[in-house]
């Protein structure tokens, strides 16, 4: 193989696909509740994501950021219109994102405060990207053998542990980093009581918080942006994945006094907000902001919690814990149930789920599924639990 060997592939090829659906090469229909690990918020195909990149890429795929965008303006504008504060900084991916955050928290407190602070805390089980420095603002060490010496200035606590984060502040500590709900880590949710205590903290020792929403943003949650339902205003939150419903884009929001740290020259790139990316992420905000959209976001939401109840009442021997929000969930199972091994099963009778940390389940629907399609993801669900009952019996 010509490819690199950095991911371990399923057997498939897929070649279209259709709302909740995609097909493989040998004409085989899957139900995606990957949603290409929470980007095609959609689904797959969908009308006015298709005719914006159509019509936008007749007109002009890409130009530098030397000049004005105007659809990059618009996203920018309906982002700080939805989170009610910011000024915004687009680049290419999740990672890049928070790279961009990570480097405004330095910057503001070193440039615009004049203290030399530079250290981010972070939370065990964590994932903020695959860059040197994202890596190791993961605070999980599989992600970081073999690319030694490592970027300092990231200190590591448990999650929802306030003691913890006390003790680790120090008169270097800059911001702490933090998803609202760990999805590669295991679908972990924030304690909102430990939330309020971050606020606290931050307020006395004057630091930055940054809030990772580049897998539960765009609607993931429930909500645009997850931290709208924990009573609480970040000072920068990132984006990416969903922002697009497929096309590579992130995006790096901040309060205004916090953005004024980045003036021309600080930080750049070159694919970030283009025409193609923006009027893309343009179809897909305007979507978000229907009231449609919202119903249907709650209702999905809730029909999933209902279906994720019963399951842990009728599998209860094969199930540690259901975690999780909106329409990023995650199943943990026991030890005993090899949670990879399941997902092959899932395959197999037409069902892509992916999995998290701690032998956890991920669900990730599109946030337009139907109730009849979660009907048929957990008929399948169903089908192989019970077959591991039968097993273990």
């Amino acid at each position: 193989m010509s490819l690199m060997n950095t991911y371990n592939r399923w057997p498939i090829q897929l070649e279209r696909g259709q709302g909740s659906y995609v097909w493989d090469t040998e004409g085989k229909k899957y139900l995606d509740y990957t949603s290409g690990i929470a980007v095609n918020q959609f689904g797959h195909n969908f009308p006015p994501l298709v005719q914006a990149i159509q019509a936008q890429a007749e007109k002009l795929i890409h130009c530098s950021n030397l000049f004005h965008i105007p659809s990059q303006q618009q996203l920018a504008d309906a982002l700080v219109q939805e989170s009610g504060y910011g000024k915004v900084f687009f680049s290419n991916s999740g990672a890049e994102a928070n790279e961009a955050a990570i480097k405004l928290a330095r910057r503001y407190q070193q440039k615009v405060r004049g203290e030399y602070r530079y250290e981010i805390i972070t939370f065990e089980k964590s994932f903020h990207g695959r860059t040197l420095t994202t890596i190791t603002a993961t605070a999980q060490p599989k992600y970081q053998e073999g690319f030694q010496p490592l970027p300092e200035g990231f200190i590591y606590c448990p999650l929802n542990n306030l003691e913890a984060v006390e003790q680790a502040i120090t008169d270097k500590t800059a911001a702490i980093l933090f998803e609202l709900v760990q999805g590669e880590g295991g679908v972990h949710i924030v304690d909102p009581q430990f939330l309020q205590g971050l606020k606290v903290l931050a307020e006395k020792h004057q630091l930055l918080l940054i809030v990772d929403e580049v897998q539960t943003g765009m609607g993931r949650t429930g909500t645009m942006f997850a931290w709208q339902q924990f009573d609480f205003q970040p000072d920068i939150f990132t984006l990416a994945k969903g922002l697009g419903g497929g096309v590579p884009i992130g995006a790096c929001v901040a309060k205004e006094t916090v953005a004024e740290a980045f003036v021309p020259g600080t930080h750049a790139s070159t694919f970030g907000g283009n025409p193609l990316v923006t009027a893309a992420a343009n179809a897909i905000m305007n979507e978000m902001k229907k009231e449609e959209t919202k119903q249907q976001i709650r209702t999905n939401s809730e029909q999933l919690t209902e279906k994720l109840q019963l399951l842990q009442q009728d599998f209860s021997d094969l199930i540690v814990e259901m975690r999780g929000m909106g329409l990023i969930r995650g199943i943990q199972f026991v030890d005993s149930v090899p949670v990879l091994d399941m997902i092959a099963k899932f395959r197999e009778k037409g069902l892509l789920l992916v999995p998290a940390g701690d032998n956890t389940l991920r669900l990730l629907p599109p946030l337009n599924t139907s109730f009849d399609e979660i009907e048929e993801a957990f008929t399948v669900i169903r089908e192989v639990l019970n077959d591991l009952t039968l097993v273990k019996s």
